[in-house]
């Protein structure tokens, strides 16, 4: 069976849509940044309308608003929506893990290969890069796991996390999230499901603690900047 060819003006809005989740989840753009439909239409050298459809799609995944004064812009979750927004997640990622009780070694050995370049990212201070990694993993998961519906879910929730955590971790946050990436991985690779909840549990807790006065360092000054490829 042929796979139906996206037109060139479908795949630029694809772009835009995946390049503005990637600049989320690396903490390039901060709750409340403004997206200029013109500003963004120069950056991708493409026209307003297909600036406009795109930004329509991310509001549809509740990652962007728009406003008759502001334009688009990126949401700021309140308080109480960040309690919804993990309870979401663990509900989703607890029910992911329920489903695997055998995981495949090729499937392990993707996510070994993810939390490594985690690891990587943490030790050569690259903090786009570990920011995205740690937030994606989950979505990785998911994918890797041969649930492409779950991985949507999780995308739009992960960048919406990433949003309320001030788009920066500590270094400490990071390495724990890393390390508990990896002991989930084992837990699944022996087919533990009850350590492997406990562990996602136990993770989403950590995250909510840290939901708390997050510095914006890896923030971009510009959009064109933090919309780079990467």
């Amino acid at each position: 069976m042929q796979h139906q060819k996206l037109d060139p003006e479908r795949a630029s809005g694809l772009v835009i849509e995946e390049r503005i989740i990637h600049a989320v989840l690396s903490g390039r753009i901060a709750p409340g940044e403004r997206f200029g439909e013109k500003e963004v239409g120069e950056i991708f050298g493409v026209s307003r309308t297909l600036v406009r459809e795109a930004m329509i799609r991310l509001s549809s995944r509740g990652l962007v608003d728009v406003s008759p004064r502001r334009g688009w812009f990126v949401i700021e979750p309140t308080v109480a929506e960040a309690r919804e927004i993990i309870e979401a997640r663990r509900a989703v990622e607890t029910g992911l893990i329920m489903d695997h009780a055998l995981v495949s070694p090729e499937a392990i050995a993707r996510l070994r290969a993810h939390h490594e370049a985690q690891q990587g990212a943490i030790a050569g201070q690259d903090l786009a890069r570990r920011s995205y990694l740690l937030g994606h993993f989950h979505v990785h998961m998911a994918n890797v796991l041969g649930n492409s519906v779950l991985a949507d879910i999780l995308e739009n929730l992960t960048a919406r996390t990433v949003l309320i955590s001030a788009l920066y971790q500590s270094e400490e946050d990071a390495q724990h999230s890393c390390n508990d990436h990896g002991e989930l991985i084992s837990a699944m690779e022996r087919g533990d499901r009850e350590e492997a909840i406990r562990i996602t549990q136990d993770h989403l807790v950590h995250l909510e603690k840290a939901l708390r006065n997050r510095a914006r360092s890896n923030r971009h000054t510009g959009l064109s900047g933090a919309l780079a490829e990467s």
